[in-house]
This record gives C-alpha cells, structure tokens and sequence, in this order.
C-alpha cells in the first residue's frame, strides 16, 4: 500500500519549491560536492504517506534533502501505528544523523523517540504526539488555520447555520482544529451541529462522502460543512454533488494541494474556502530543521508554519490551476524565513 514517489510528483514537489531560498549556494554546493560518506543521513518515519496532502510534504522533504546533499531514508507506515513504531526502532538501530517523525501516538512512537534522544540522535517531530522535551517539534498553527476558515463560514452564514462536522479524535492536528471548532460553536449559539461524521483511512475521502451523504439526506437544514483536513472537505463535495445540493450547501475545510485546487476552482464547486500552509514547503521546513540539528546549526525548539486563508473565488479570479501558482498570489505560503540554512 505504501505509494511510490513518481518522477511526475517529484516534479510536482520541485515546482512548488521553486519560491524557496531555503540555503544559500554555497551551502547547497558544498552539500552536494561532499562525499557520499560524509552525507547527512535522515531517516524519515511516517505514520501515513496516501493522500494529496501528504505526497506534496513527502516531494518537498525529498526536494529539500536534494538540495541540501542529504540521504532521506523513507518508511511509511500507511496508518499501522505498530508498524510505525517498529520502523522508528529500525531507524534507531541504523543510527541516522537525525530523525524525522511524521505523525504518530505518544503510545507508539514514545519509546523510540526517547531511545533515539538517549542515543544522541536529534529527533524532528512533525505533526507527531512527541512528549520528549529534548525533541523539536515542527507543526502548523492549527489553531489559526480552523480559526482563519471558521470566520469565514461565520461570515458567510452570519452566525446561524446548521453545520455538519467532520473529525476523527486521536490525531493530533485534527484535534486542535477541533478545539477551536468547539469554541466558534460556544461564542455563536445561532450554529448549530447536527451530525458529527469522519474517518481516517485508505479512501478517507470516499469514505467520508458515504457518511456525509447519509448525514445530509438526515439533516436537509444543513447548509454548511466543516471538514477541516483536504481528504474530509472532497468526500464531502462529493456527497454534496451526488445530492445535487451545490447551491445549498458549502464545504469549508483545510489543506491545499493541486488536487484541491482542481476541486475548488470547479465550476459549480460547493467548497468554497480552505485555510492551509503549503505541504511542500512545510515538508522542506522539517528537513532544514533535521539537518541543522544533525550538524549542531542554530534550530529553535518549536517551529510553527502559519496558514494563510484561501478563497475559491481568489483562485478562480487569479487563474490558480496547481500548486505552483499559488505563491505569487498568496507569498505568505512560502516560509524561505524560516529556520535557513545559513
């Protein structure tokens, strides 16, 4: 199940980092002269690898790693919490210069992330339920990013609205979107959450459209939808077409990817707003961070991407086709600021 990293994504990766002056030349140069022996080794341990989201991370990881000379040793887990925690022993045992974890359970991942700190192994957590202090810790500001979509679905339906909810307890991304969700409910009392759906699998969107779509023939109030993870927001544009409610019913979710853009510039198309970072560049700001705490550079504790709102009418009005577009529209995507190598 684990997906293969096609030259076409490669260069779908590569072009989404096209804005990044993540190192200089020099740096860049002197990496890729060095001798393969004397290479940064990474290995990268991922809970989950499938959907759009996440490829688009894993180019710009790999893209990153390119630049920077670096060897990105990749396991994917494809959601087996035993399996991820199996491959972060093996990356222990292999002793990398550093350790990036892409997802995970503190209940699975805990033991080797400590195992791999006690054995002078820098670890990177993305996304990842790390409680080992001496870990770094790279993230989106989640809370912004359901905060940013949630005033616009606030905006749009003026505070009353009732609203089918999408999230899955246990991630922990999806958890904080959903605190903020919970606190946007308590200060508008006009929105009103009639169904709770969600599941996180190998066809989470198809999955998602099959319970959004009996969620909508319960409630036919329902006018808005908040799906804030991009696999969620098209099952549930999915289930909104196959019940012909377009003109009803808005998607408001999060993530961006080429896929997405694809699906929110669609004529027609009922998600109407996203809040997201770009997953190239987020994946490429994890990997600078590994290779700074590899070679003893200059990384702060806790790295935090900010999201930027994205609205379909701003893609459709600027001709947004893929990702790669996106930067001279919204430059706030491109974080090249943060966490350089020198």
């Amino acid at each position: 199940m684990t997906r293969r990293l096609t030259p076409a994504l490669l260069a779908a990766g590569a072009a989404g980092l096209l804005a990044l002056s993540a190192c200089s030349s020099g740096a860049a140069a002197d990496a890729a002269d060095a001798p393969a022996d004397d290479a940064v080794t990474i290995s990268l341990v991922r809970q989950l690898g499938s959907g759009d989201y996440f490829e688009q991370w894993l180019a710009g990881a790999q893209a990153q790693a390119d630049e920077l000379g670096v060897e990105l040793k990749v396991s994917n887990a494809d959601g087996d919490d035993n399996q991820q925690s199996l491959d972060l022993e093996s990356a222990v045992n292999q002793a990398p210069d550093a350790i990036v974890v892409d997802h995970g359970f503190a209940d699975t991942i805990g033991d080797g992330v400590t195992a791999a700190l006690d054995a002078g192994i820098p670890v990177v957590a993305f996304d990842a339920e790390v409680t080992d202090e001496r870990a770094i810790t790279v993230s989106q500001s989640d809370h912004d990013l359901a905060q940013a979509v949630l005033d616009q679905l606030v905006e749009d339906t003026g505070g009353t609205a009732q609203v089918i909810s999408v999230h899955v307890a246990g991630y922990a991304p999806l958890d904080r979107r959903n605190e903020v969700w919970e606190d946007v409910k308590a200060a508008n009392p006009g929105l009103e959450q009639v169904a709770q759906i969600g599941v996180v699998n190998e066809s989470t969107a198809s999955a998602v459209a099959d319970q959004a779509k009996a969620a909508l023939q319960a409630n036919p109030g329902v006018t808005a939808i908040f799906a804030p993870y991009d696999e969620f927001a098209k099952g549930a544009v999915l289930a909104v077409q196959e019940l012909g409610l377009q003109d009803t019913v808005k998607v408001y979710g999060a993530d961006i990817s080429t896929a997405d853009i694809e699906v929110l510039t669609a004529d027609g198309s009922p998600w109407v707003a996203t809040a997201a970072t770009d997953p190239a560049n987020v994946g490429a700001v994890t990997v600078r961070a590994a290779y700074l705490a590899a070679t003893d550079g200059d990384v702060p504790a806790s790295i935090e991407v900010s999201p930027t709102l994205i609205l379909a009418s701003e893609l459709r009005e600027a001709g947004v086709a893929t990702i790669a577009d996106l930067g001279a529209v919204f430059p706030g995507l491109t974080t090249d600021d943060l966490v350089p190598v020198p």
